[in-house]
């Protein structure tokens, strides 16, 4: 089927190479997020989830300066003015449904079974650190700035920066410095605090390049190994070592009788390369 199904009104969609799905933000001039593009977001990335045509997913932005510079500040002022009138009460429950939402269109990337890269570069503010600390991998341009600016206008970050950048970093007091000052910080502070992989020289293009490079190689594994890993490693974040132990063992005696690990033995043994077969959507019936 066509990529281009996946391409919105606010992003684009391209399957560089097999099992590749590359999703680019494209809402100029500097990709500001409102209710529909991250509602778009969401339903792209639930329905990518369950197509057996892919099997990873890399996020970037076609915006030479801009990554994302976070919140549409004016559709977010129209959102809060649109429930003036209303008692505190009544106001608390829409806006916490608002809120809900947004947490959990982001949150989506993480609950993805597809390993989400993000090539980060130029400008990634706010919102940006919030997407990011939701995917697998992080790589950036050495143009990349970050910031977690909520602070800046009034906000402490809601979305999902406060609970996930001080779990990838491991250093409560870095994260917490950022998220008070809201100063910015190079690609090169991000990768020495552990929020990067790498920091790629040259801009868009180069890091989009190394992002896509790495899908094409995770790709090419057992669709079987690199779900099972992800579900595994997001598991063992939030849980005590014996536990992740335990439920790695009763997850992998269903996945260790897959065809894939007969394939991928065979293939190291003959050294050839290994072909393994999609993953269908298991769609229930109630």
């Amino acid at each position: 089927m066509s990529v281009h199904k996946y391409t919105g009104k606010y992003h684009t969609a391209a399957e560089p190479t097999p099992g590749v799905l590359h999703l680019s933000f494209n809402r100029p001039p500097v990709n500001a997020f409102h209710d529909d593009m991250w509602g778009e977001l969401r339903k792209t990335i639930e329905a990518v989830e369950f197509d057996a045509q892919y099997r990873v997913i890399v996020l970037a932005s076609s915006l030479e300066k801009y990554f994302t510079a976070g919140l549409d500040l004016a559709d977010a002022q129209s959102t809060l003015a649109g429930r003036k009138g209303l008692d505190a009460a009544r106001q608390a429950f829409k806006l916490n449904k608002h809120l809900v939402d947004f947490q959990g269109a982001i949150s989506s990337l993480q609950a993805c079974r597809l390993p989400v890269i993000v090539a980060l570069h130029g400008a990634c503010l706010g919102l940006a650190i919030d997407l990011a600390s939701a995917c697998d991998v992080r790589l950036a341009a050495a143009n990349a700035s970050f910031a977690i600016a909520e602070v800046n206008v009034g906000l402490a970050a809601d979305i999902g920066t406060l609970q996930r950048f001080p779990k990838v970093v491991g250093n409560d007091s870095k994260a917490r410095e950022y998220a008070l000052t809201g100063r910015k910080f190079s690609a090169e502070e991000a990768k020495q605090i552990g929020f990067l992989s790498e920091v790629v020289p040259g801009g868009r293009k180069e890091v989009l390049d190394a992002a896509l490079g790495m899908a094409k190689t995770i790709a090419e594994k057992s669709p079987v190994a690199v779900v099972s890993t992800k579900h595994l490693m997001n598991h063992a974040r939030d849980h005590s070592i014996q536990e992740g132990l335990q439920y790695t063992a009763a997850w992998n005696m269903s996945m260790l009788q897959a065809e894939d690990t007969a394939i991928a033995m065979k293939a190291v043994l003959s050294r050839q390369t290994p072909n393994f077969p999609p993953l269908e959507p298991v769609k229930a019936k109630l």
